[in-house]
């Protein structure tokens, strides 16, 4: 028997998924419930979220990048030791790219791949009977999902709803909640979503706050017994594909990187290596013990004056790279460039090591699934080595020069582009890397 699950999904972004989940996260915990959090598709900072209200790490699911296999091997291991897994979703229940490894990358996929019943966030905001319309559709598009029922979200009254209880009474969709408006409790946000847990003033009294609300005004216990499961275990043989590409492995972690997913950390651990983390906003250089460098996204853009003079740090990546390889994920590739452009127009010289100048003066949306293959031998395989991941950016690049890293495309595409910059024994692109 599998640790029931319930998935937190919407019609559409911005429905109240996040203050919903959080929300019910906290709930859980308080009650004294071993509570397990998953997120659905690429999403490195909601994880955090979750970690911070279960006190657990939040684990990604991800049909297009995953296949089924790795799904629930990953959900099997999020509910060890856990009474129930809240997972929450992305965008719309179904949203998702074409090409994907065992779905589309919607949270539907995982829904019914791993038997969790979906409970629907949806904001009634400016719509009353139509509500019904629009979630008996949800409900009724995949034989695959199960809805279970409804928490209405931006409620304006008690007439409201009422309004919308009675429209979903009529096509037996239960109503296991009602959010009124408060725009008090919302996260604060920047420009790749909500700002890091770990910069969030008040996180916990905010945490209590959204556990409060969600107790006031839903049925927990009724959300509590509707959790479920489905039986995977036949399927729960695959591993992370990628082995460890070294025994000890540096990795940058602060607030200008942070984009570093657990289920890599924990497939890393689990085939015996070791991996230690470190501060380039403190101006710490990466350990010398260590036999690989990895510089995760996150926002050095935001910190890019203080990176500039982490003379400590930047020599440290020059000292290492002599004998051992370094690599940088977005945000860790920009700082292995010459120069970074901020959002004010200031040019900071980074590490130097790759051929690259990119700009947060000029941003431009870099979005979507991408699928890539080295061109040439690397620490992370031989040539024709395919990878998925995702890109998510608002940099952009002013000079690229020198060999590519990989050959990369997206879901809409059959033609690999060029992504990326390699020399030596340093790497880097805007790829990060999922599956």
């Amino acid at each position: 028997m599998r640790t029931p699950g319930i998935l937190i999904a919407a019609a559409r972004s911005s429905s109240g998924k996040t203050t919903l989940a959080l929300g019910l996260m906290r709930a859980l915990t308080r009650r004294g419930l071993r509570v397990s959090a998953v997120k659905c598709g690429p999403d490195y900072i909601d994880p955090a979220f979750h970690a911070a209200a279960t006190g657990r790490d939040s684990l990604n699911l991800d049909s297009w990048a995953m296949e089924a296999g790795l799904i629930a091997s990953l959900a099997a291991q999020a509910g060890a030791g856990a009474d129930i897994i809240v997972a929450e979703g992305a965008m719309g229940l179904f949203d998702g790219a074409p090409g994907g490894a065992s779905g589309v990358g919607a949270s539907a996929d995982i829904a019914a791949l791993l038997g969790w019943p979906v409970l629907l966030a949806h904001d009634v905001s400016g719509q009353a009977q139509t509500a019904a319309a629009v979630l008996r559709g949800l409900a009724s598009h995949d034989p695959r999902v199960k809805v279970v029922g409804v928490v209405a979200n931006k409620v304006g009254s008690e007439r409201h709803k009422r309004l919308v209880s009675e429209s979903l009474a009529a096509i037996a969709l239960p109503l296991f909640g009602a959010l009124p408006r408060n725009d008090a409790l919302a996260l604060p946000e920047r420009h790749l979503g909500l700002v890091q847990a770990s910069e969030t003033a008040g996180l916990e009294a905010r945490l209590e706050a959204l556990a409060d609300f969600v107790e006031a005004h839903v049925d927990v216990d009724a959300v509590i017994k509707t959790a479920a499961g489905g039986d995977t275990r036949e399927q729960e043989t695959a591993a992370f594909s990628l082995a460890p590409p070294a025994q000890r492995i540096a990795v940058a972690r602060d607030d200008a990187f942070s984009f570093f997913y657990p289920h890599l950390a924990k497939a890393w651990r689990g085939a015996g290596a070791e991996i230690l983390f470190f501060s380039p906003l403190a101006d710490e250089a990466p350990p010398e013990s260590c036999g690989l460098c990895w510089l995760p996204g996150g926002y050095p853009e935001l910190h890019a004056g203080r990176l500039a003079g982490c003379g400590r740090f930047l020599e440290g990546l020059r000292s290492f790279v002599r004998t051992r390889p370094v690599h940088g994920e977005c945000g860790g590739y920009m700082t292995l460039g010459r120069v970074l452009i901020d959002a004010d127009g200031a040019a900071h010289e980074m590490a130097g090591l790759l051929g690259l100048e990119t700009s947060f003066a000029r941003r431009k949306l870099h979005l979507g699934y991408r699928r890539a293959t080295l061109p040439a031998e690397h620490f992370l395989g031989s040539p024709g080595r395919t990878f998925r991941g995702h890109e998510f950016h608002y940099a952009s690049i002013l000079r690229e020069e020198g060999a590519p890293f990989v050959m990369a495309r997206d879901a809409y595409s059959d033609a690999d582009a060029p992504a990326g910059l390699r020399e030596s024994l340093v790497s880097g692109s805007f790829f990060h890397l999922i599956g």
